[in-house]
């Protein structure tokens, strides 16, 4: 699935040259977070905390793009042009999907910051599979609105 988002994402093209830049980045850092796997459960050889720390950094830097994306790159409008009523909602669309996106990340953050006695009874419930997964939602939504398949103007 990463691999499928980094492609989509390399494929975007925006309006400036920052837009093209946002995605070769997040593609890059999409497969980087699908090639460097996380630590598996009881491990602990110096390798395998290395690698998880490779596919850490590179999943925070695709959220982190992702967030841009939503956050700065969607809500522009032309210079010259006044936003529309539409334009207007969905800018509210893609800060909320931004928000969310970042709450998501914090929360796994500090989930990893917790203390083993703590996280333990957490791990059943997978939540860093299930924050990532409301965060990549959450981008969706972003992107679909940014395609107007939601909030489209009116002609």
């Amino acid at each position: 699935m990463l691999w499928a988002i980094g492609f989509f994402l390399l494929s975007y093209k925006g309006y400036e040259r920052s837009d093209d830049i946002a995605g070769k980045l997040a593609c890059a850092f999409a497969i980087g977070v699908a090639l460097f796997p996380t630590i598996p459960d009881g491990v602990t050889t110096s390798g395998a905390r290395v690698i998880g720390t490779v596919h850490l950094v590179f999943a925070a830097l695709f959220f982190l793009t992702l967030i841009y994306f939503s956050l700065f790159l969607f809500t522009k409008t032309g210079p010259r042009n006044r936003p529309t009523d539409r334009k207007l909602q969905r800018n509210m669309v893609y800060k909320a999907c931004a928000y969310t996106m970042a709450v998501c990340i914090l929360l796994i953050a500090i989930y990893h910051l917790l203390p083993d006695e703590t996280v333990s009874p957490l791990g059943i419930y997978k939540p860093v599979y299930w924050l990532e997964a409301l965060a990549i939602l959450a981008f969706g939504v972003s992107w679909f609105t940014k395609g107007e398949a939601i909030l489209k103007d009116e002609n």
